[in-house]
């Protein structure tokens, strides 16, 4: 095993620091540092599951029943606004087309809307799919989401073949779309951690979508309706998404997104007890999190994180890297003590070698523990070298071996 510092590593590349949060599992993070760190444990969260994640880390910060699976409510919204961003993103549609509403959309025609969530659009209404839009995200229409499946799959039964297929694209294992809206419906179900996989999505995959989910307010044919997300409007907190739901079975869910600094966390609180109740679990999770962690990078994707001598090869040495930017979540102050060291697969490297090919491993400790492990890739592809220069390499390493 060989060693690198990290600090001397840091000299070299560029260092983002975010806050983020400890896993409460036997897996926590807590488990792999030493106690010179004291983390309290994670609030008491007054609701059926939940799930905190670190969106550029990826890892687990807290979790409890997150893959139960449960009514998503308007959560599903997520889904359905993820499929129109998608749609938009390739050229499908735009944000200025003009859509005519169909009769399915109309609530007064339609009994399963009867009190629920709308945006008020009525049958022949010619409205643009960036206003259809935000009354899907900011007013959580019903009838916005079935005016929009109309227009982009042509019926509500083909949109949500969509939204499931994008289900399967993301390796979502406890989630089933049965509508497009989120009203509950037999089969159709999801859990606090694939809802917080979709709110990763949403920002990661088509972040113009996600910008649409920190507007405050949104008024259509003269009716104005707020945000339903309440800690938008949290002065201790930069949330900038995503989104709530309701109905009797499924409680009160929040998946919830905040920024500080370059970090971000993701929440997603399902079957709180009230209005208020998911919006201060949520934020007792996202402010606990900024508080006693961070995220640090301590490696770059193409930069050079040490150089081997490579054999039969047309150069004498080969540059060793990532082939992605690595985020390691780690208990807050505690940078100074993170180490990395790196394994060979092989004792030596042979050309030919391809760019990104793996020839080890990298180990990231704390504590003198291993915290995370990545691939160690050749960053520079070396062709064979000709047949002197092999020759010159089978006699050195004979001499070398004997």
């Amino acid at each position: 095993m060989k060693n690198v510092t990290i600090l001397s590593l840091f000299s070299r590349l560029v260092l983002s620091t975010i806050l983020v949060m400890d896993v409460v599992s036997a897996a926590s993070l807590a488990a792999n540092v030493n106690l010179k760190t004291m983390i309290p444990n994670v609030p008491k969260i007054d609701a059926e599951s939940y799930i905190l994640i670190d969106y550029n880390s990826g890892k687990v910060l807290a979790e409890m029943n997150a893959d139960a699976r449960r009514d998503p409510a308007s959560l599903t919204k997520m889904m359905t606004s993820y499929v129109i961003g998608q749609a938009i993103k390739a050229g499908k549609i735009t944000s200025n087309d003009v859509v005519t509403v169909n009769r399915d959309a109309w609530a007064t025609g339609n009994p399963v809307f009867a009190g629920s969530s709308l945006m008020f659009l009525k049958p022949g209404n010619r409205v643009p799919v960036s206003q259809l839009n935000r009354g899907i995200i900011l007013q959580s229409g019903n009838d916005a989401c079935v005016a929009m499946a109309d227009y982009v799959a042509g019926s509500q039964d083909a949109f949500v073949g969509l939204m499931n297929n994008y289900v399967s694209a993301l390796g979502l294992q406890n989630t089933h779309f049965e509508t497009v809206h989120g009203l509950d419906a037999p089969g159709q179900f999801s859990s606090a951690r694939d809802m917080a996989m979709i709110g990763k999505a949403l920002i990661r995959d088509v972040p113009d979508e996600y910008a649409t989910y920190k507007e405050k307010e949104f008024t259509f044919n003269n009716i104005r309706q707020m945000n339903r997300n309440s800690l938008l409007r949290d002065s201790n907190l930069n949330v900038d998404g995503i989104k709530t739901g309701h109905t009797e079975s499924a409680g009160y869910n929040l998946v919830a997104s905040a920024t500080e600094g370059r970090m971000r966390l993701i929440s997603a609180v399902l079957g709180g007890h009230s209005m208020k109740g998911r919006e201060n679990e949520s934020r007792k999770l996202l402010t606990w999190g900024f508080l006693f962690f961070e995220t640090v990078a301590p490696l770059k994707a193409g930069k050079e994180f040490v150089a081997e001598p490579v054999w039969f090869g047309d150069g004498d040495s080969v540059k060793l890297g990532v082939d992605s930017d690595v985020y390691l979540t780690i208990p807050r102050g505690r940078m100074k003590d993170l180490k990395a060291s790196y394994v060979l697969d092989n004792q030596e490297l042979h050309a030919p070698l391809a760019k990104n090919q793996r020839v080890g491993t990298i180990n990231f400790q704390l504590g003198g523990k291993t915290i995370e492990q990545r691939q160690l890739v050749v960053l520079n592809e070396v062709k064979e070298g000709n047949f002197f220069s092999r020759m010159v390499d089978y006699v050195k390493l004979r001499h070398w071996f004997s």
